[in-house]
């Protein structure tokens, strides 16, 4: 959310070149690649043509209306239960809330460095069918869903850093409606894969069985995967570390990841902003997603998303995969202002 804070890994995130690359993606799910790679001759960014990755960046289409979530805050992101129809949303506590173990209500600025967040959850239709409390976890940078028999499991960041409010480590949570968690529970596993890094956070490629884990070390944003049965195991041997390339600009918002296949999604933007500002609505936005080839580090694809231009705000905010009916879907999330509150509009991009 645009808030005035300037943080180095969510706001003016820096890529650096280059990557590092080992191991194999998941058996059956490598996709022929349909965009390479672009780059100008200073090193910049360029579109390459209407695939970012797998996916057809033209096939925009809304998947969820502008829709409100538990509290009146804004979306950070999102991760679909395909199992069960569902979508989880991770949002910061909205001020004047007072949650279990608290004297007085807390303001909006003290949730955000306290990691407090609202994790919802909504019905394919935008439905609110239940809410907890995630209190000291992070910013929600992206996240992660995981069915299993009778219980739901929410991968997240943890342990947030009190005065940035992001996340350092991974944890795995079951969901229940209507509680506060405390990320200093003794019910809480914290994953540590890369220990001393911050601006932590997670998604999942469950077809795949890995974890993708965003953070920042030595002050270079990174992206690792690894498969979940050796991450839940405390093996934190990554399969593939990779640092972004020269597809995304230094000064652009990072919003959020995704796993899917043979490609890392990195979505990246900000909200319109007034027409003298450098992000004007007749601009068409900022948004991109970027996909980065996690065989080989390398850029498979940039896309200008130009999707729901007349979005009132229209803040991208988080990105993950879809599987409707077998076939696979990248989502991209944006923050529309109501009146008196922030709403979730979703739209996919098919294979």
């Amino acid at each position: 959310m645009a808030d005035g804070t300037t943080h180095f890994s969510r706001r003016n995130l820096l890529f650096a070149g280059g990557a590092v690359a080992a191991g194999l993606t998941a058996g059956g799910l490598s996709w022929a690649l349909r965009a390479g790679a672009g780059t100008q001759d200073d090193g910049g960014p360029v579109d390459a043509g209407p695939m970012a990755g797998a996916f057809d960046m033209r096939t925009g289409a809304q998947l969820l209306a502008p829709t409100p979530l538990f509290n009146t805050t804004g979306p950070q992101s999102f991760a679909f239960d395909d199992t069960n129809g569902q979508v989880y949303v991770l949002q910061i506590v909205e001020s004047g809330i007072r949650l279990d173990g608290e004297e007085d209500p807390v303001d909006s600025g003290d949730r955000k460095t306290s990691g407090d967040m609202c994790l919802t959850r909504l019905s394919s239709s935008g439905k609110t069918l239940g809410h907890m409390y995630l209190r000291g976890f992070g910013h929600g940078i992206s996240c992660g869903v995981e069915p299993t028999g009778q219980h739901t499991y929410i991968w997240v960041e943890g342990r947030a850093d009190t005065e940035s409010g992001y996340g350092r480590t991974v944890v795995r949570v079951p969901f229940k409606d209507g509680s506060v968690l405390d990320s200093s529970d003794d019910s809480v596993r914290h994953f540590d894969p890369v220990p001393g890094s911050t601006d932590v956070s997670p998604a999942l490629d469950l077809p795949g069985g890995r974890v993708l884990v965003s953070h920042e070390e030595d002050g270079v944003h990174r992206f690792s995967v690894y498969g979940m049965a050796d991450f839940l195991a405390g093996r934190f041997t990554a399969a593939q570390v990779l640092r972004a390339g020269v597809q995304v600009k230094q000064e652009e918002w990072f919003q959020g990841c995704a796993l899917y296949g043979d490609h890392v999604y990195v979505l990246t933007g900000g909200p319109y902003t007034g027409k003298d500002g450098d992000n004007p609505r007749k601009s068409g936005g900022n948004t991109y997603v970027s996909a980065i080839d996690v065989r080989t580090g390398k850029a498979q694809g940039r896309h200008h998303v130009t999707v729901a231009p007349d979005l009132v705000y229209r803040e991208p905010e988080g990105i993950a995969v879809a599987m409707a009916g077998g076939r696979p879907a990248l989502c991209i999330g944006f923050s529309v202002k109501t009146q008196d509150r922030r709403e979730l509009a979703l739209y996919r991009f098919t294979a």
